[in-house]
């Protein structure tokens, strides 16, 4: 047994305790599982899908049951308890999954999906410690998600439009470790000599980054598309899922080789940060980045920029770009931090910066930030984001 299968099994144990060892009514099973499903003679509880991580679960009675939502490797860095699954009952009465957390506890609103339509808030009642939380399901069918499911194939699916607006080809910079592609998308030509990377997805369950960065290049693509001239001084990398495997596997943090991407950059040892890099170094000579934005998630709405560190021309790009617009968007204020987050941790913000002097920018959504919202301001800023540049080159 390896050891993320005795972390997961020891942590079953521990959390669902005295639950899996009290006699459920017959003729329920108190049987664990590892993560394929828990069922009943009136319930099933699966983790069968692309994005839904093999939860060990145990059924507790006919419409009962805990799910064990266990990080992928020991406990990570700003903890993002993820879980997803999908259920099915037979009868009227609805279906109750405790969600119990090891190396975490509550973050996200869960999220129900019924019958195929657009995902709704579910009710959840949350323990005073934070470490588990009960749903109760409407009887029938349905999908439940920390987040909004946003899984390779939707990537896949944001390129082939981007691309269809500016008539360039997605590509791959690379692979996962398990093989998925590092997909990609460029606007603007190949020799154009400023270079905007767009980074998405490095940690997993952090949708609402997602959300942003697709309305961000939607923007910028109608732009290009509207005025091909904006591409013969500029290019853009986009690059919206970095972490396919760990998207794919329902990950909390890490990619399939139980790293946090975002602390791999200066290091490279993994494939996906490693692809990026290599994309970088092999740009041709008079081609060269000028400003990167890595879009992700966290308690509320904020820009990470540069502080202390910033020269006169990163400042300039600030000014234009952000400040004084915190509190301009309706629906959607941010605030500022110019600091130099986690110093020395191999972060994109920080190496980027080292590496090639530029505004290097982490974009920070709210968990719960409207959605409607946060796409509005993400596509009034890439509005703003080539002023900014002009301001910059000044």
């Amino acid at each position: 047994m390896g050891i993320r299968s005795r972390y997961l099994w020891a942590g079953l144990a521990m959390a669902l305790g005295a639950c899996v060892q009290a006699p459920p009514p017959s003729p329920v099973s108190s049987a664990v599982s590892p993560g394929s499903e828990c069922r009943s003679i009136a319930a099933l509880i699966a983790f069968d899908f692309e994005g839904a991580p093999a939860s060990p679960c145990a059924v507790l009675g006919e419409r009962d049951f805990a799910v064990l939502v266990t990080p992928e490797h020991a406990p990570p860095i700003n903890p993002s308890p993820w879980y997803a699954f999908r259920y099915e009952s037979a009868g009227d009465a609805p279906v109750t999954v405790t969600l119990r957390y090891l190396g975490g506890t509550h973050r996200y609103a869960p999220k129900l999906i019924k019958d195929g339509g657009a995902a709704s808030d579910l009710p959840v009642t949350i323990s005073k410690d934070g470490t588990s939380a009960t749903l109760r399901l409407p009887a029938g069918r349905g999908t439940v998600t920390a987040q909004e499911l946003v899984l390779p194939g939707d990537a896949s699916a944001d390129l082939r439009r981007w691309s269809a607006l500016v008539g360039t080809v997605p590509f791959s910079l690379g692979q996962s470790h398990d093989g998925r592609p590092i997909e990609a998308v460029r606007l603007g030509r190949v020799d154009a000599p400023r270079l905007v990377v767009l980074l998405g997805r490095q940690h997993p369950p952090e949708v609402t980054g997602a959300i942003a960065m697709r309305a961000f290049a939607d923007h910028l693509a109608l732009m290009f598309a509207r005025d091909p001239a904006l591409g013969q001084h500029t290019q853009v990398l986009i690059v919206p899922q970095l972490n396919p495997d760990g998207v794919a596997r329902g990950h909390w943090r890490a990619n399939r080789g139980a790293v946090d991407l975002n602390r791999d950059w200066g290091e490279f040892t993994q494939p996906e940060t490693r692809s990026v890099k290599l994309w970088l170094d092999a740009l041709p000579q008079g081609v060269r980045p000028v400003a990167m934005i890595d879009f992700h998630s966290t308690a509320r709405n904020l820009f990470y920029v540069q502080g202390d560190e910033a020269s006169a021309a990163q400042q300039r790009f600030l000014a234009s770009w952000l400040t004084g617009r915190e509190n301009t968007f309706a629906g959607y204020d941010f605030t500022i931090e110019p600091r130099n987050a986690n110093p020395g941790s191999g972060t994109a913000k920080n190496w980027f910066h080292a590496v090639y002097a530029i505004p290097a920018y982490t974009y920070e959504v709210g968990d719960a930030s409207d959605r409607a919202a946060t796409r509005a301001a993400a596509a009034e800023l890439a509005a703003g984001l080539i002023t900014a540049l002009d301001q910059m080159a000044q």
